[in-house]
């Protein structure tokens, strides 16, 4: 009776569509509900370490005079609290497999300063005044352009010390 059932199930089988997939060339879409890997956009962060304080396993460290960002992915639960408590919601969590790793790792971000940014589109602003200055034709329209040119660069520093 059980031979019976067996050959029933073979020659089903034989005719259904198969279970498996070819997994490295076709991928399964995410299931629903997956909570997949912790991402920081490190454009928004601001470094103020909320998520390492709600971290319950202690997977993610932040060093603020460094500027690093990091998470140790062996660590993480993906329980999504660091994703809750991010005042920013520059963290987020990508519904993706983690990959198979043979040792343990972290995962570094390096967080730019908005401050260097501010100073470096200022540095570039005033390189780009200086030249207006060497190219302005001699006479009065030069004197302007100078005097121009001055109070832009007054106003950016006081841009940057705000």
């Amino acid at each position: 009776m059980g031979s019976f059932r067996l050959g029933g199930m073979t020659l089903g089988s034989l005719f259904k569509k198969p279970e498996t997939t070819c997994y490295p060339f076709e991928k399964k879409p995410a299931p629903a509900g997956l909570k997949g890997q912790i991402v920081n956009d490190v454009d928004m962060c601001i470094l103020c370490g909320l998520c390492q304080k709600t971290c319950p396993c202690n997977a993610i460290d932040v060093e603020k005079k460094d500027r690093i960002w990091a998470i140790d992915r062996f660590l993480c639960i993906q329980c999504g609290s660091c994703v809750r408590a991010c005042p920013k919601k520059c963290l987020s969590m990508e519904p993706n497999m983690p990959m198979v790793a043979s040792a343990q790792s972290t995962v570094v971000c390096f967080v730019p300063d908005p401050k260097a940014k501010v100073a470096e589109k200022m540095a570039a602003e005033t390189k780009a005044v200086d030249k207006v200055i060497e190219h302005a034709p001699a006479g009065e329209n030069a004197e302007e352009v100078a005097a121009e040119a001055r109070v832009a660069e007054v106003n950016a520093d006081e841009a940057f010390e705000a």
